[in-house]
């Protein structure tokens, strides 16, 4: 009974200093209830991070990029060799419970006095190391915790490469778009230079009126070249995203694109779920817990088990011809008494990197509640803007169509016809990059919930 008595008081001794302890969520300073600021969108369980990239972009080109970056990205190819390499760490932490045994033949040859002697041992050894105080089990579960770490980057960089890649297809479809509508507007500027020309001729106006629409139709040119520009820079990174030679992208049109308007967020909560680099923080923060276990285990004995099992001719003294059985085993008992202060040291480190963790999981969490509001921000910003724009885009164009009969057929001042045409124009290429914007809202919303996984 006293045997037992003390078996126990050990064992509640060690249990109290947290060595067989498995991770749990610490409390967190912060408030995951608040994430979000107040919206007007039904807060519910459904979020839009739970719907496959599929069915969110539903573009066939799109598609098509994404699956091809999925397969031969980089990035995400070094990812998911990490995660192998996870795996393997694993592995031997997983067989760490297992003995090591190890072959040893010897032979040796000897030459004293006039007399040789050959000696041989066929013999194996093995050890193992008795896990009484939780070693190698801290040990095991912190390979656990960082092969889920590196799944969870695997699948950050997963959502971050689908939505990298639709930001990018959608930026391209706004600078056709913004092409498109500046071509549009040069053979506008023609046929202006064309009627003031003949204007002028007439005597109804002068050669500054010319001059100042040639004016305005080369700075059209210039920026038709800055967006032929933009274009090919977008393509060759969406290019090197995908590992491919610099080429022209396949894809629709702006104007084909269609969201739906109603968002779901989802809770809070959900972020813990959802968005894999808050799971790689906490993951972190669960091997960072079970590194601090294995420091504290420093401070207790180490039990090891060892042997020997062979054949040998070499009995001591004398040549044994043929050979016998050689074994031996034994049982060494370690504790630590003095190390120069280095097992507190680890420890007072471990407990350190600890509390790292547990801020970074917390920095995560504060992070991604930005994200999803700045991205709800961007898209009813980005909803408000075109229905102004449209509104402008109505105005100016009833005002251009004016002023150009007014200049015809009047002596209206062609300057008002500049400007609104100049307008107009400025109007319309708002248009398309506040579209734009509107549906990248919806990608940065869909990244920030965690979407992009499946």
């Amino acid at each position: 009974m006293k045997r037992i008595g003390i078996l126990l008081a050990v064992s509640c001794l060690l249990s109290g200093c947290g060595i067989y302890n498995r991770y749990s969520r610490p409390n967190l300073e912060v408030n995951t209830d608040s994430l979000y600021r107040e919206t007007g969108l039904l807060a519910d369980t459904t979020t839009i991070a739970a719907t496959p990239w599929r069915e969110i972009f539903t573009d066939p080109h799109l598609q098509t990029l994404i699956a091809t970056g999925l397969e031969r990205n980089t990035d995400l190819g070094i990812a998911r060799l990490q995660v192998e390499e996870a795996q393997a760490v694993l592995m031997n932490a997983r067989l760490s419970y297992l003995p090591s045994v190890n072959l040893t033949p010897q032979a040796g040859i000897s030459h004293y006095n006039g007399e040789t002697k050959k000696t041989y041992t066929l013999g194996a050894t093995a050890a193992w190391e008795v896990d009484i105080f939780g070693k190698v089990n801290n040990s095991r579960r912190g390979a656990a915790a960082a092969l889920e770490q590196s799944h969870a980057y695997a699948q950050a960089v997963q959502t971050g490469l689908v939505a990298t890649i639709a930001e990018s297809y959608y930026t391209l479809l706004m600078l056709d778009e913004q092409l498109t509508i500046s071509e549009q507007a040069l053979a506008n500027w023609d046929e202006t230079i064309t009627t003031l020309k003949a204007l002028a001729e007439a005597g109804k106006a002068n050669d500054v009126a010319v001059h100042q629409a040639r004016a305005n139709r080369t700075a059209l040119n210039a920026s038709l070249l800055t967006i032929r520009k933009s274009i090919r820079e977008t393509e060759n990174s969406l290019c090197a995203l995908l590992k491919e030679s610099s080429h022209t992208i396949s894809r629709g049109t702006l104007g084909e694109q269609s969201f739906s308007d109603e968002l779901s967020i989802g809770i809070p909560l959900q972020l813990l779920a959802n968005r894999p680099d808050v799971q790689q923080a906490e993951f972190a923060l669960a091997e960072a817990f079970y590194a601090t276990n294995a420091a504290r285990t420093s401070f207790y004995p180490s039990l090891t088990l060892s042997g020997t099992l062979g054949w040998t001719n070499n009995g001591g003294g004398t040549i044994l011809n043929p050979g016998k059985w050689l074994s031996n085993a034994i049982a060494q008992l370690v504790t630590p008494l003095f190390n120069k202060g280095t097992n507190i040291a680890n420890l007072k480190i471990a407990k350190a990197r600890q509390q790292e963790a547990v801020l970074r999981f917390e920095q995560s969490l504060l992070n991604a509640g930005n994200e999803v509001n700045d991205a709800l921000t961007e898209w009813q910003t980005a909803d408000g803007r075109i229905r102004l724009d449209y509104q402008q885009t109505a105005d100016l164009e009833a005002a251009t169509e004016k002023t150009r009969l007014l200049m015809r057929y009047t002596s209206a001042n062609y300057l008002e016809v500049l400007t609104a045409q100049q307008s107009l124009l400025n109007a319309r290429l708002t248009l398309a990059q506040d579209q734009a914007s509107k549906i990248q809202s919806v990608i940065h919303l869909y990244h920030a919930l965690g979407g992009g996984k499946k």
